[in-house]
């Protein structure tokens, strides 16, 4: 279990780097931020965005909660963490992407396929979060319940990245800026198990290889 004194160690690694050897960046972003890339990511601790992409600071802005959900748009007189951070992102920031990216191993998808949702337990906050993907829920088990779970899990994982993707556009300042041709909605998929990343193709409706994993031929 990592220490204290080890996270303080690494930020003084951070200030060597980004303060002493690279202090143009931060003298940068010192003054404001101008990410142009929004990504919705999930909050387990193996799936990190900046890692994952090789993104330097300032140049992502990062929504990250259990399983990589988007609410659709409830005006109402909830607190909405993610639709505040998407409001921000895409009004004010008015990044020109939003990805939303999931992973294989989702401990939250999991949850979800095992029926957390339907529990007779009232008032879970996990319960409540993960019904966002119940669509995904429902569509693996009414077209695909030949399948062993972890293969149900596996593409549940990535019908719950579509349904988040749906939800976007029931944002009026999303979808406006969407048919504007000022933004694009990308599902990206981490494979843990092979190191490979696939993306949502819209035409054939399928998730394909962006990045292989390095054994592929």
């Amino acid at each position: 279990m990592p220490s204290i004194e080890q996270f303080l160690s690494g930020f003084r690694r951070f200030q060597q780097q980004y303060y002493l050897d690279n202090d143009t960046l931060f003298a940068n972003l010192k003054h404001g931020q101008h990410p142009s890339t929004l990504v919705v990511g999930c909050c387990d601790s193996r799936v990190d965005p900046l890692m994952l992409t090789g993104s330097e600071p300032g140049e992502l802005f990062i929504v990250r909660n259990v399983a990589n959900l988007v609410p659709p748009c409830e005006n109402d007189s909830h607190y909405h963490g993610v639709s505040a951070a998407l409001e921000f992102a895409v009004i004010s920031l008015q990044v020109e992407r939003i990805i939303v990216l999931g992973h294989a191993g989702c401990g939250g998808i999991r949850a979800l396929m095992q029926g957390v949702t339907h529990e007779d337990q009232h008032g879970g906050f996990l319960a409540k979060w993960l019904s966002i993907a119940e669509p995904a829920r429902e569509f693996v088990l009414a077209r695909h319940a030949d399948l062993d779970p972890a293969a149900q899990l596996a593409m549940a994982e990535r019908m719950s990245i579509l349904v988040s993707l749906d939800n976007l556009l029931s944002f009026p300042w999303v979808r406006n800026r969407v048919d504007a041709g000022k933004l694009q909605l990308l599902g990206w998929y981490f494979d843990i198990q092979e190191g490979a990343l696939y993306g949502f193709d819209t035409t054939s409706r399928r998730f394909l290889p962006l990045v292989c994993p390095l054994d592929a031929k």
